[in-house]
C-alpha cells in the first residue's frame, strides 16, 4: 500500500510539472515568443549573480564549520609538510576560484541580451593567451617541485636508528614482522607461506636473522618520537597502506617491496586526549580497492612509549618458536623438572 501511495505522488508531481509547462507555453504564445525569451534571460542573469553571492556564502559557511574537523591535527613530522602543502595549493586555486568564477556570473549577468547593446566578437590576444598560459605553468611547477621534495623525503632513507616494521597487504587484512634485537629482517620467500605449519610470512628459517622476528596480525605498534621505516608488500593482488591521521600513503604491491618512513608525533592516548574521543583509533586502512570485502580491511595502529612498546614485543614470542616449539627452550626446561617429579614421587 505504501509503494502505491510513493507511486500515486510521483504521478501526480509529473503530471502538475507538466501542467505548469504547458501553462508556461499558452502564457508564451499569448504575450509573444520574442518577449517571453527576454523576459526569461534577464530572470536568468538574475539567478546567476545570485547564485554567485549565496555560493561564496556557503563556501565560506562550509570552510569555517568543517575546517579542522575531518582529519584534525597531523599526528607526523610528514604530515605536517604535506598538510602546508596541502593549504599552499588550496589557498593558490582559491584565488584564481573567486577572480574566474566572479567573472564568469558577473559577466553573464553584466552582458546580458539588451536591444541597446551589439555584441562584439573578441576572438584572440596574444597578451591574455601568455598570461594565462604563462603564470598557471610558473605556480604549478612550483607547487609540484614542492610535491616532489616532500615525496623523496617519505620515501628516500630513514634515520640510521629507526625501527623497522615489515607491513603486508592480503584479502582481507594486515600482516606485521618486528625484527628482534639485532634490529634485521630476516629473509623471506614466498613458496615458504604456510600458515598452518606456524610461517604465514614465508620466513626462511636457515637464515639466523630471523629466528627473533616477531610476527602479529591487524595491529601495529610505534614508538613515539621515534622514526618507524615501513617495509611493505602483498600476498595476492595490488593493496594500499592508508594511514590518514599520519597523512601517508604508499602502495603495497605483490613481488615488489615499497617503503616509507615517518615519526609519530603523538601517542594513542594523547590523541583521545586532543580529539576528546575516548574511543579514538589510528586507522590503518587499504585505499586501493582489492575484491569483495576491502571495505573491511582495517588494522589498528597503536602509538605508545619506548617502555610500552619494549613490554609489548617482549610479550610475544618469535614465530621461529610458535613454527618449531620444539626449539623453545623454555618448553625444554620444563621436560625434565616434569621427569625429576615424577621419579621424586616413585
Amino acid at each position: 500500500m505504501q509503494v502505491l501511495f510513493i507511486i500515486a505522488i510521483l504521478v501526480l508531481a509529473f503530471v502538475i510539472i507538466f501542467q505548469i509547462s504547458k501553462a508556461s507555453e499558452y502564457v508564451a504564445v499569448l504575450r509573444g515568443w520574442e518577449r517571453t525569451r527576454k523576459q526569461t534571460n534577464r530572470i536568468n542573469a538574475f539567478m546567476l549573480l545570485a547564485f554567485l553571492v549565496l555560493g561564496l556564502i556557503g563556501v565560506y559557511l562550509c570552510n569555517e564549520k568543517f575546517k579542522g574537523r575531518i582529519l584534525g591535527e597531523p599526528a607526523s613530522d610528514h604530515g605536517v609538510l604535506v598538510d602546508r602543502m596541502l593549504y599552499v595549493t588550496i589557498a593558490v586555486t582559491f584565488v584564481v576560484f573567486l577572480i574566474t568564477q566572479i567573472a564568469l556570473f558577473w559577466f553573464s549577468y553584466k552582458y546580458q541580451e539588451s536591444d541597446d547593446r551589439k555584441a562584439f566578437f573578441y576572438p584572440h590576444n596574444n597578451t591574455l593567451e601568455l598570461i594565462w598560459t604563462v603564470i598557471p605553468a610558473i605556480a604549478l611547477t612550483v607547487l609540484v617541485g614542492f610535491g616532489i621534495v616532500y615525496w623523496f623525503r617519505i620515501t628516500g632513507d630513514a634515520p640510521k636508528d629507526a625501527m623497522q616494521v615489515e607491513v603486508v597487504g592480503k584479502q582481507f587484512g594486515w600482516e606485521f614482522r618486528y625484527p628482534g634485537a639485532d634490529g634485521i629482517l630476516g629473509k623471506k620467500y614466498f613458496k615458504n607461506v604456510d600458515p598452518a605449519a606456524g610461517n604465514p610470512a614465508g620466513q626462511i628459517w636457515e637464515d639466523s636473522t630471523n629466528k627473533d622476528d616477531v610476527f602479529v596480525e591487524q595491529e601495529m605498534h610505534l614508538v613515539v618520537g621515534k622514526p618507524v621505516k615501513l617495509v611493505i608488500g602483498a600476498k595476492d593482488v595490488i593493496h594500499d597502506v592508508g594511514l590518514v591521521h599520519f597523512r601517508m600513503k604508499m602502495d603495497a604491491v605483490p613481488g615488489t617491496p615499497t617503503t616509507m618512513w615517518f615519526t609519530p608525533k603523538y601517542t594513542t592516548k594523547e590523541m583521545k586526549e586532543k580529539t576528546g574521543n575516548p574511543d579514538f583509533v589510528y586507522e590503518l586502512s587499504c585505499d586501493q580497492m582489492c575484491g569483495k570485502g576491502h571495505w573491511s580491511m582495517r588494522g589498528v595502529v597503536v602509538v605508545e612509549t619506548q617502555a610500552e612498546f619494549d613490554a609489548w614485543l617482549a610479550s610475544k614470542k618469535p614465530q621461529y618458536l610458535v613454527a618449531n616449539p620444539d626449539k623453545d627452550p623454555s618448553k625444554k626446561n620444563d621436560t625434565p623438572a616434569a621427569t625429576t617429579n615424577a621419579v621424586a614421587i616413585n
